[in-house]
């Protein structure tokens, strides 16, 4: 009985960084979707990909997790470009990638 527990306990702690994770991803996705049509490029491989995972400290003191995606873009459909950001928890707290065309100039 005790055995089953422990596998049942188990198995809900990794449905739970399963799910946490890929509600990481579609959130990075729907950023980098959004920046890039913003900024009027192609956005490329309508995916992101995870590059890193750590233990970091939330505002509130609990450990949470930080994660980083990558992105491709093109400004011409002839280049490809790397974007990055990162999600702590589903705070965006660094972004580099396309830059929105700059306001027009008002006379």
């Amino acid at each position: 009985m005790p055995t089953l527990v422990l596998v049942m306990i188990l198995a809900t702690a990794a449905f739970s960084y399963w799910s946490a994770a890929r509600a990481a991803a579609e959130r990075a996705e729907a950023l980098g979707r959004d920046a890039c049509r913003a900024a009027g490029v192609q956005w490329l491989d309508q995916t992101v990909h995870a590059t890193g995972l750590r233990l970091r400290r939330q505002d509130t003191g609990r450990l949470g997790w930080e994660r980083s995606f990558r992105f491709d873009y093109s400004l011409d459909g002839l280049d490809r470009h790397v974007g990055r950001m990162v999600l702590h928890g589903d705070r965006l707290v660094s972004f580099s990638g396309p830059l929105s065309p700059a306001p027009a100039r008002l006379n």
